[in-house]
């Protein structure tokens, strides 16, 4: 088996996002890898819509803080802010975090190409038939199109949020 030295993990703003954030550390610490954190800003229109909430699972995240990044010139600012608060819950400086802006599939796959990742890890979230016809499955294009191996933590929108 090939040595998982360096992990990429693709983390959204779904409440569950916890919950693969805390899975996929512990895989990534138990394999002694570095992390990066990663967050694709994909369109404007993504985080604001009634499909998709920036309302996060983690319970001192700032959503007011956060909202003041909401416009097309701070959604990268957000997002930093967002993988900082991630890193915080999870307690480890040596957390590498990177945001980019693209189509979530490419950027992912040519991000874990770029740095050279061992591992891609990242959640799949349970959606209605209808919104998977309308904005496809992310995790499904990562994993048709990856050389890379991938673990994917499932996800239930009813998934309990866990404060840290």
């Amino acid at each position: 088996m090939k040595n998982i030295k360096k992990v990429l993990m693709a983390l959204d703003y779904n409440p569950n996002t916890t919950k693969i954030a805390e899975i996929g550390f512990s895989f990534a610490k138990a394999m002694d890898a570095e992390i990066t954190l990663l967050h694709v800003v994909e369109k404007e229109v993504y985080y604001t819509s009634f499909i998709t909430s920036p309302i996060t699972g983690i319970g001192d995240f700032d959503s007011a803080t956060f909202y003041q990044f909401m416009n097309s010139d701070g959604l990268s600012d957000a997002a930093n802010y967002y993988l900082e608060k991630v890193k915080l819950h999870l307690k480890d400086n040596k957390i590498n975090i990177l945001v980019e802006n693209g189509n979530f599939a490419e950027v992912i796959l040519k991000t874990a190409k770029n740095l050279k990742v061992d591992l891609i890890i990242m959640g799949s979230h349970s959606q209605k038939w209808l919104e998977k016809v309308l904005i496809g499955s992310n995790t499904e294009n990562v994993l048709n199109q990856s050389s890379i191996p991938l673990l994917i933590i499932p996800t239930k929108k009813s998934s309990k949020v866990v404060s840290m």
